[in-house]
């Protein structure tokens, strides 16, 4: 442990993980709290999977399991949302080449692999209470912020009941592999081909809420040109999988849900963990909220609600 304290800490966004760069072997350590090693596990399996599946993912190299820790491939610092902040490059050409690594995961159909303990890891379902409860961080965290207590509580009770209500409106089942955080932070290019990271969260869920994730990317602000346009190419690729209408009501409702429980979870890390860099990117959150509200009427009663109890002085307080 004291010998990779010595090495380069990198920073690992909102991880509670931290990351140790070995420049001579051309890794990263990943090491975890003792409370959370089963991610370690799971990390490694899902990785495991995505490589089987001609998906380039970090490798295992190496694993100090007594000691919290892991040693993967390095892939550098450079993530796609470093490269599309450059205004130079085509955003849509980078897009469409990160919709067929999507295309290619969601044709994946291992749920079980053995991972570095020689045990197998079974892919968890991501079901309806898993994505309730991350929407509830939204009122677990953001609203206490805003409100008194009272009125706290009042807002909270009628939420959950609207989130519930919204999530029965969801058309597709729980059949395809999706990453839950799959955004251009977590992509890179790795001898000029695509490589996936921070995939431990992976199950099997919603085919839309891999796509909702990559257009409604609270980090990397796009027209809605480009949105439109990502989302019109995976519909082309897809037009014999999916219900044009049925997809679009799930994408809206996935992409609402998500940047609920991302508002959630950016004001948790200022509160609870001292990580204030995150409540910049709020205001642009509710902006995306609002766009896919605006265009489901299966969501108007919700955003009437919100719009109710959060003005627009409150959800632009940390703009910048």
């Amino acid at each position: 442990m004291r010998s990779l304290r010595k090495l380069k800490k990198i920073k690992g966004d909102a991880s509670v993980r931290e990351f140790y760069r070995n420049k001579k072997n051309k890794s990263i350590f990943v090491l975890s709290k003792k409370e959370k090693l089963q991610n370690l596990l799971i990390y490694d399996a899902i990785n495991k999977i995505l490589i089987k599946n001609k998906i380039l993912a970090p490798k295992l190299l190496s694993e100090n399991y007594l000691n919290n820790y892991i040693e993967i491939q390095d892939f550098g610092d450079q993530t796609l949302f470093e490269i599309l902040k450059n205004k130079k490059n085509n955003k849509y050409i980078i897009f469409k080449k990160i919709v067929k690594i999507l295309n290619r995961m969601q044709l994946i159909k291992d749920k079980k692999i053995k991972n570095f303990k020689n045990k197998f890891y079974k892919v968890k379902e991501y079901k309806t209470k898993i994505l309730f409860d991350e929407t509830k961080l939204f009122c677990d965290w953001y609203t206490p912020n805003k409100m008194s207590k009272l009125n706290s509580l009042k807002f909270n009770k009628e939420f959950k009941l609207e989130i519930k209500n919204i999530i029965l409106k969801l058309n597709y089942k729980n059949n395809t592999f999706v990453h839950r955080d799959f955004h251009v932070s977590n992509l890179m290019f790795k001898n000029k081909n695509l490589a996936l990271i921070d995939s431990q969260d992976a199950m099997i869920g919603n085919k839309a809420y891999d796509l909702a994730s990559l257009i409604d990317d609270v980090r990397l602000k796009t027209s809605q040109q480009t949105k439109s346009e990502i989302y019109n190419f995976y519909l082309r690729c897809n037009k014999k999988e999916i219900n044009v209408f049925k997809f679009k009501n799930d994408f809206e409702i996935l992409s609402v849900l998500r940047n609920l429980k991302i508002i959630g979870i950016f004001t948790r890390l200022a509160v609870r963990d001292k990580k204030t860099n995150y409540l910049k990117l709020i205001p642009y959150t509710w902006k995306l909220i609002d766009l896919r509200c605006n265009n489901n009427n299966l969501l108007k009663d919700l955003k009437f609600f919100l719009d109710q109890n959060f003005t627009k002085k409150i959800r632009n307080k940390y703009a910048n």
